[in-house]
């Protein structure tokens, strides 16, 4: 099978029956993501724990390589630190850059099927959206825990951002749902 081909089935299998789209029960965050060259309209959700990533998910609509990139990443970031996906968020970029080392790539598993998408610059922003959506998500908690380290006795303000949020680890006010 050429390569090619083998790309392609992956963006396929991945687009057609995504393991990541659905609604999870109680995120600690959501933060939807918009292309509007090409109508992608993603909304991802985090549960993040500790500064672990426990679950993703995501819902919206789009086409084939924006569904397919948001549900390869959901698979390489669950589990995985919060440092540790905005480090393969890198890679991502660099990668449809042109400028990601082979090791670098290797790191992104079958999200590396998306590497010629360079070549395509209307898909390029396609097949980003989910990673800079994710990534927009971690600056954001990673914003309000320093907040809430900084004044931890007027809550985490996790809830002003999200009604379904979980009290971020020190959180003494009591203000999100246990």
């Amino acid at each position: 099978m050429e390569l090619k081909q083998l790309y392609r089935e992956i963006v396929n299998e991945h687009n057609l029956h995504p393991s990541h789209k659905k609604e999870l029960a109680s995120p600690t965050i959501v933060l939807e993501g918009v292309n509007p060259s090409c109508g992608d309209d993603i909304h991802l959700q985090l549960i993040v724990k500790d500064g672990i990533i426990e679950d993703a998910a995501f819902g919206g609509s789009g086409c084939a390589i924006s569904q397919a990139s948001a549900d390869m990443m959901c698979d390489l970031i669950i589990g995985e630190s919060k440092e540790k996906a905005l480090e393969l968020a890198g890679n991502f970029m660099g990668m449809i850059k042109g400028n990601a080392t082979g090791e670098q790539i290797e790191t992104l598993d079958e999200s590396a099927a998306l590497q010629n998408i360079a070549h395509m610059p209307a898909r390029v922003k396609c097949a980003v959206l989910g990673w800079r959506t994710m990534s927009e998500m971690i600056g954001k908690l990673n914003a309000e825990e320093g907040a809430a380290a900084e004044s931890p006795e007027t809550g985490c303000g996790v809830c002003s951002s999200n009604a379904a949020a979980i009290c971020k680890p020190g959180c003494s006010s009591g203000c999100c749902k246990a």
